[in-house]
């Protein structure tokens, strides 16, 4: 099996993220809930995580770091628990659903709400965005790259507007984090939100989200925490007032061990890698006759996606044809980004996504260009 999906989940992992979750199913207790060795060292491993993290995003320190199941669950708890009625604001039509749905929710709640549109190649139209601005508005949320094209955002741009007007900049890392350098301090992010089992290589389950120093969140969830047993609500201090209910221990191990992988490896080797094996395939099919390919290719650094279309031929056919053809695994239809398959035209057909890991290898994606070249010529 070619595993070309890595925009959905990770599937190849080094060998030391299975062994540190093993490790931990067999070893670690249930954190802040007894004072056994077992639980104590569940602590520890926390601890050591939220540090690991905050340092790898350059965060506000391990009590800032909220461990949630996932990304979407991590938005959701921040947007439910930041804005309120007679809030605005700003999101990107690049956005995921996971930001999204929760964003049209709160519309209903009676937040406003405003989507900064983009071109036919998937770019945000900035010169638009401070109009968008409001007196108002509290947040511009935004993905770091699209799940989609693999367009990378001008996050400055963003951040600059947001320092200058006020107002918080949340960011969406699900396609970037582990394969692009990220500071919350010096690009200016106030929320970042991350998944575990994408870029950072961990298992499927966990997630979370950083916050800067002062920021307040209602909690999205209430429940055991392990401490503060007799208070009616949740307790206040962070990391537990936003973290009801036993931690997925287990699975953060496993992450540990992916981050702790990307730091002796380095960022910048995997994202040349990644990059390496995206150009390779874009340069060999982008003038194959049928092809069509999304997304702005005009810049060098992207994440490391190509999502095309052969002729008319539905995205699902094609994307069919690979795995059982081919034994190629990719993803069609529509991603999860509604509003970029609107602004690509492509609502109808979706699109087949090729998402790559450094851990591929040219082998495989000469094997991907021959695919492509055969399927291009189906009438």
């Amino acid at each position: 099996m070619i595993y070309f999906d890595n925009a959905a989940t990770s599937l190849l992992k080094p060998d030391c993220v299975a062994d540190a979750v093993y490790k931990a199913i067999k070893e670690l207790g249930n954190s802040n809930r007894g004072v056994h060795e077992s639980t104590l060292n569940a602590s520890r491993l926390l601890f050591h995580a939220r540090t690991l993290i905050s340092d790898f995003f350059d965060g506000d320190g391990p009590e800032q770091t909220i461990f949630t199941s996932n990304i979407t669950e991590s938005l959701n708890t921040v947007i439910q628990g930041l804005f309120k009625k007679g809030d605005h604001v700003i999101t990107t039509a690049l956005e995921h659903n996971s930001v999204l749905r929760p964003l049209y929710f709160m519309e209903q709640q009676g937040v406003e709400l405003s989507i900064l549109e983009c071109n036919e190649y998937g770019v945000p139209h900035y010169d638009a965005l401070k109009n968008l601005i409001q007196s108002n508005t509290k947040a511009i949320i935004c993905n770091h790259a699209s799940n989609l094209t693999g367009n990378v955002i001008d996050l400055e741009r963003i951040t600059t507007l947001c320092k200058k007007h006020g107002i918080l900049c949340i960011l969406d890392t699900a396609q970037t984090a582990g394969v692009f350098p990220i500071s919350m301090k010096n690009q200016g992010v106030d929320i970042l939100c991350f998944t575990g089992h994408k870029g950072l290589l961990g298992p499927q389950g966990t997630g979370g989200f950083l916050l800067k120093k002062g920021i307040n969140i209602t909690p999205l969830k209430y429940g055991g925490s392990g401490v503060s047993t007799y208070l009616k609500g949740q307790p206040t201090q962070l990391p537990e007032s936003l973290e009801a209910g036993t931690i997925n221990t287990h699975g953060i191990a496993g992450l540990v061990a992916g981050i702790e992988y990307i730091n002796k490896i380095g960022l910048n080797t995997i994202q040349k890698k990644e990059l390496s094996l995206m150009w390779k395939f874009y340069n060999a099919i982008k003038d194959l006759k049928n092809v069509k390919i999304y997304g702005e290719f005009g810049t060098p650094i992207r994440a490391a996606i190509v999502s095309l279309n052969i002729g008319d031929l539905d995205s699902g056919f094609i994307s069919d044809k690979l795995a059982y053809d081919y034994n190629i695994c990719t993803r069609s239809g529509g991603h999860c980004a509604p509003l970029m398959h609107k602004a690509l035209h492509t609502v109808e057909q979706g699109a087949v996504r090729f998402s790559f890991s450094h851990l591929n290898t040219e082998d495989e994606i000469n094997i991907a260009i021959r695919a492509i070249e055969e399927l291009s010529n189906i009438e």
